[in-house]
């Protein structure tokens, strides 16, 4: 298929800034099937039913998004210069793979301030990427990181505004508790505690998988055959208690629902033959149409990306033409669109 099969016009006042306030009044498109209606997150309830398993990515947005100065010895005296990082994958021994500007302005063997307790030095370069070893590691390294991070908003939200400590709580979920990803799982951020209690009460259960969201999520396709793409990967684990439990809740012909494309490519990549297992390691997993599902009969999830690889993987679930027609209803019914914006649940077989 081409690039082309998956774009859509979409104008930039659609764009969501700031989320729903509560979280569960965002709008929420239910796709059943060719059916099309429009409901609230807060009406989960009444489109979910006892025996369903909804799929829970708990990984924790780090505030990844660091400015600090690189000092240099010149003729003129010690100068220092503005350095940006945002942090992308961590490394054994506290070093972080990370995107850095101006990157060609940082020797290797140079020391970047941030605080007077966080610091880092340049070890090397590739792909456009720095490699930084920090001056500490564990406990201390988030503490002084939590003290002058900011969130790593997605770029088409940073280019309007910058992060600030509202978006401490609005850009991480009510259950995020394994610290790694530089991106929230959005579907779930329209999820609050009093909603989560009370699907758990008519008989909803939760199971919760970890895939760490990498800056990745939002790089675009650069290919015309979407066959040549290749997707960038993103570590991950399913326990062997998801994994019995996700088995359990098919067995016994309960819904399968991730909620969010993260999770749904997490529990499809550690699929085999019908059936979770326990799981941990990358994934590039790409999804398109064609794809055979073995686990996945529903998703949760926003509205993406014209030409993204997201596009292509709810026209895997629900078919190009459905998800054609589910976006053009979006747009002429004033949803919202990407991470602070409204959701959609599809259900492909109902």
């Amino acid at each position: 298929m081409k690039l082309s099969d998956f774009d859509f016009p979409l104008s930039d006042d659609r764009i969501a800034v700031r989320p729903a306030k509560p979280r569960t009044s965002a709008k929420l498109l239910l796709a059943k099937g060719d059916t099309i209606t429009d409901r609230h997150v807060f009406d989960l309830p009444d489109i979910l039913r006892a025996g369903d398993r909804l799929i829970l990515n708990d990984t924790k947005v780090i505030p990844a998004r660091l400015s600090g100065l690189r000092w240099r010895d010149t003729a003129q005296g010690r100068m220092s210069a503005k350095i940006e990082v945002t942090l992308l994958d961590p490394q054994p021994d506290g070093i972080w793979a990370a995107l850095i500007k101006p990157l060609k302005k940082v020797k290797d063997g140079e020391e970047i301030v941030f605080s007077d307790a966080l610091t880092a030095t340049m070890i090397s370069r590739a792909d456009g990427q720095g490699l930084l070893q920090f001056n500490v590691t564990g406990d201390d390294f988030d503490a002084a990181l939590n003290a002058v991070g900011a969130m790593p908003l997605p770029p088409y939200i940073a280019a309007k505004r910058p992060a600030d400590d509202a978006d401490k709580t609005d850009y991480q979920t009510a259950w995020a508790e394994n610290a790694g990803a530089v991106a929230a799982p959005t579907a779930s951020l329209h999820f609050d505690d009093s909603l989560l209690k009370t699907l758990a009460d008519m008989g909803v259960e939760f199971t919760k998988v970890t895939l760490h969201v990498g800056a990745g999520t939002f790089l675009p396709v650069k290919v015309d055959n979407i066959a040549d793409h290749k997707m960038h990967a993103e570590r991950g684990e399913v326990s062997a208690t998801a994994a019995a439990e996700v088995n359990a809740t098919k067995a016994a012909g309960g819904r399968i629902i991730p909620v969010g494309t993260t999770a749904l490519r997490l529990i499809e990549s550690a699929a085999k033959d019908g059936q979770l297992h326990a799981w941990s390691g990358a994934t590039d997993i790409f999804i398109t149409p064609g794809f055979k599902f073995q686990l996945t009969d529903g998703l949760m999830t926003n509205f993406h990306l014209p030409k993204s690889t997201l596009m292509m993987l709810v026209s895997a679930l629900m078919g190009v033409d459905q998800i054609k027609a589910i976006y053009a209803h979006a747009l002429t019914h004033d949803y919202r669109f990407f991470s602070y914006g409204d959701a959609s649940v599809l259900l492909p077989n109902d």
